[in-house]
C-alpha cells in the first residue's frame, strides 16, 4: 500500500494516526517542525511493524516541504495536523482584541494547507486515488470568543476541507476534516493543561481519545460517506 504523509505529528494524533494507518499497511512518513522527538516515534512504529522515516520541515515553508515530498514515495493518504500555535503555551487573540494581524498570523496555517493540497493533489488526481485529512477546531462550527483569530483560520480550513470534497469526489481522491474540540489525551497541549489545574480547571469530561479520533479518520477515508465528524468535549452547541 502507499504512504501516509502525517504532518503536524505529535505524541497524541499524529501519532494515532500513524499507527492506525500504518495498521492497514500503509507506510508512514512522520513531518514535524524539530526532529527532537523523531528516533522515538519512528521506533515506536516499528515496535508495531510499521514502516517509518521521519523528516524535519515547517509546513509554513512551501519549499521546506516540497523537498520532503522528494524523499517521500507519492504520498497517497496526507493528514495535516499542525498546532495552530508555535507551542503548546501560546495564546490565541480574542476576538475583541483580534485585528488584522494577528487574524492574517493564524491564517498562515490555512495557507501552508492550501500549498500543501497544491504539492500532492497532482499525482493523486493522475492515479485517480487518495486523500487528504485536515484537522481543525470547534471553534470553527461553534462560537468561542477566546479563540478569536484562531476561530476565523478554523473556519476557513474546515470550508476549505469540505469544499475540497465536493470538488474531488468524481475523481477517485477524497478530502475531509475531523472537527475537534477537546484535550487531546498524550498530546502537548493536554499536557500543558493538566500541569496546570490551578489556572486551567480541571480536564476530566473534556478529553477525547486520539486513537477513537484516528479510528474515525481511518473510516472517513475508506467509507467516503461524509467530509466532516465533529467531536465536541468542551462546550454546548449554541448554533441551533
Amino acid at each position: 500500500m502507499g504512504t501516509v504523509l502525517v504532518v503536524g505529528v505529535g505524541p497524541g494524533l499524529g501519532m494515532s494516526i500513524a499507527h492506525r494507518f500504518g495498521r492497514e499497511g500503509h507506510r508512514v512518513a512522520l513531518v514535524s517542525r524539530t526532529d527532537t522527538r523523531h528516533a522515538g516515534y519512528v521506533d515506536a512504529l516499528a515496535n508495531a511493524g510499521i514502516e517509518a522515516e521521519a523528516f524535519v520541515a515547517d509546513v509554513r515553508d512551501r519549499e521546506q516541504m516540497a523537498s520532503v515530498l522528494t524523499k517521500v514515495d507519492a504520498p497517497e493518504i496526507v493528514y495535516y495536523g499542525p498546532a495552530a500555535l508555535d507551542d503548546a503555551s501560546g495564546h490565541p487573540t480574542p476576538i475583541l482584541q483580534a485585528d488584522a494581524e494577528s487574524v492574517r498570523a493564524a491564517m498562515t496555517w490555512v495557507y501552508a494547507a492550501v500549498d500543501l493540497a497544491g504539492l500532492v493533489l497532482p499525482a493523486m488526481l493522475d492515479r485517480g486515488r487518495g486523500g487528504l485529512l485536515f484537522a481543525g477546531g470547534l471553534s470553527s462550527v461553534v462560537p468561542m470568543p477566546a479563540l478569536g483569530n484562531l476561530a476565523l483560520s478554523s473556519a476557513a480550513l474546515r470550508n476549505y476541507a469540505v469544499t475540497l470534497n465536493a470538488a474531488l469526489a468524481e475523481h477517485g481522491v477524497y478530502a475531509g476534516t475531523l472537527t475537534i474540540g477537546g484535550l487531546i489525551e498524550r498530546g502537548d497541549i493536554h499536557r500543558f493543561v493538566t500541569a496546570q489545574p490551578d489556572l486551567f480547571g480541571a480536564a476530566k469530561g473534556h478529553t477525547l481519545d486520539p486513537d477513537d479520533l484516528a479510528d474515525t479518520a481511518w473510516d472517513l477515508y475508506t467509507k467516503r460517506d461524509r467530509a466532516e465528524v465533529v467531536f465536541n468535549a468542551l462546550v454546548a452547541d449554541t448554533t441551533t
